[in-house]
């Protein structure tokens, strides 16, 4: 069969030509999406009286074959018809003939059949990762309890900073992670609008019903304007900024876990599943799972860009450059959804090692902010002369390979400078264990802070939850309508008695 476009041609493509402008690789994931979209796309002709009720049944018995074809393995595309949309048609076409399977593609347009295909599929897409990205924050919370009161070092410029609390650094992530769920919510939110009936950039001349179709595909709102809905990859774009922040959330971890579970700071052990060895040196264990979540961060990074790049400067209306979109997403998703499995594994396996967490968290210093802080308290001084007080102090003991714990120096460097300090507010102060304990502010490391801030979490948590199954129920409630209505116009009920509500 010839193209379906080549009436004006008096020429067949080149052979390079040809395979240059086909997409059926990235294409397929979305066959059964495409069927769906026709499916509704069809109905609407059909009860708009655009089309005849034995049209539809034609379309829709076709449709339902080649849907069945597809799952079996027997439909296979193929790369001479140039993508999933040619490939579905000609299917229809040569199985109801042209009298019929050529109506379908009235009021329609390759420009936002591919739009409306995109986004039904890269909303599932956008509903896993997210459900992802709520089991890893579960792992989280769930070392956030079992470790309200673990001393962990916390850290600024990698350098011993101020002792925190395990759960306090697990909770970090559950926040972080809170806002990737937040850009993801609104990446879908423009995602799931309807494109179909955009046409090729104009609109039709055609009586269409477009809420009907959104109603059918299970969209939450039309997009309107057909110029703009034929030109818009911003939906794509925005949705790779979302996964592209993640990923870098992601590589973060990546780190810490990297550093953490070397000889030198031995804080964790990773579990044997999620490290590899060395080819020559027989006692390595790797964490490769993380080097790679580093390294794959890149891949994602470039993704955005690739996408960025090509939207620059494309004028109104459809450009072949926008055949482009998809091969960025399809593989930043993978890559997101890949990671998250098995970081969701790393972290729910590893083991902390709690004697060098509480070794490194009083060590080097870390406790000398709460004794300025106590300075200030105690003695009314500014905090820049308890700053001062404090900081010579330090160097005064480093000086003398000595440390916090050293309480009788302690006590003698601070008499000298016009300060006392009891023994019994020392070990309160200098023990990182009472020392998290002083915290008082709002989203602090004390352990009543970081309960509170876990209860708010769970709220959140569930919230999302709460909307993926919305998401979702909504998305199989349309599915249904959909298949209800070519179930029963295949039985014969005419269109016109069928009510889409």
């Amino acid at each position: 069969m010839a193209k379906l476009w080549g009436g004006r041609f008096e020429k067949d493509l080149t052979e390079s030509t040809e395979d240059y402008l086909q997409s059926i690789e990235v294409d397929k994931e979305m066959v059964l999406e495409d069927i769906w979209g026709s499916q509704a796309h069809a109905i609407m002709l059909s009860k708009q009286d655009i089309i005849s009720n034995k049209d539809l049944k034609e379309i829709l018995h076709w449709l339902e074959k080649a849907k069945k074809d597809y799952l079996s393995g027997k439909l296979v595309l193929s790369k001479q018809d140039e993508d999933v949309h040619m490939n579905v048609e000609k299917y229809l076409i040569r199985g109801a003939g042209p009298e019929y399977g050529g109506k379908l593609h009235t009021a329609r347009s390759r420009n936002d059949q591919v739009l409306t295909d995109a986004k039904l599929h890269i909303r599932h897409k956008i509903l896993d990762i997210k459900k992802k990205i709520l089991s890893l924050q579960n792992v989280f919370i769930e070392l956030a309890e079992e470790n309200l009161e673990t001393p962990v070092p916390g850290y600024t410029h990698t350098q011993d900073a101020q002792p925190i609390t395990l759960a306090y650094w697990a909770t970090a992530y559950v926040s972080a992670f809170m806002r990737d769920l937040k850009r993801l919510d609104h990446a879908y939110a423009n995602v799931d609008t309807n494109p179909l009936g955009s046409c090729a950039l104009a609109g039709t001349s055609f009586p269409i019903d477009r809420r009907m179709t959104a109603k059918l595909l299970g969209f939450t709102e039309v997009h309107k304007h057909s110029l703009d809905v034929i030109s818009s990859r911003d939906f794509i774009a925005e949705t790779l900024c979302a996964l592209t922040i993640h990923m870098s959330n992601l590589s973060k971890l990546a780190e810490e876990m990297v550093y953490w579970s070397t000889y030198e700071f031995g804080i964790l052990e990773l579990d044997d599943s999620y490290t590899a060895g060395s080819s020559i040196m027989p006692q390595k264990k790797n964490p490769c799972v993380a080097e790679l979540t580093r390294g794959r961060t890149g891949r994602v990074y470039g993704a955005l860009m690739q996408l960025l790049t090509m939207m620059k400067g494309i004028p109104m209306g459809y450009n072949r450059d926008l055949q482009e979109d998809k091969p960025p997403l399809w593989n930043a998703f993978d890559i997101v959804g890949k990671t998250l499995d098995v970081t969701i594994g790393m972290i729910d396996t590893m083991k902390v090692n709690e004697e060098r967490l509480a070794e490194l968290s009083g060590a080097n210093f870390t406790t000398a902010t709460e004794l300025a802080n106590h300075l200030v308290r105690e003695h009314g001084l500014s905090f820049r002369e308890c700053h001062h007080i404090v900081g010579s102090l330090v160097g005064e003991l480093h000086r003398k390979g000595k440390n916090f714990m050293d309480f009788d120096e302690v006590d003698k460097i601070l008499s000298g400078q016009g300060v006392k300090v009891s023994f019994d507010e020392m070990r309160n102060i200098f023990d990182p264990r009472k020392n998290i304990h002083t915290y008082k502010s709002l989203g602090s490391t004390s352990p009543r802070e970081v309960s509170k801030m876990i209860r708010e979490f769970k709220k959140q948590m569930d919230s999302n939850i709460r909307r993926i199954k919305s998401q979702e129920e909504r998305i199989e409630s349309a599915q249904k309508l959909t298949e209800s209505i070519v179930s029963k116009v295949l039985e014969g009920k005419d269109i016109g008695g069928i009510k889409i509500k």
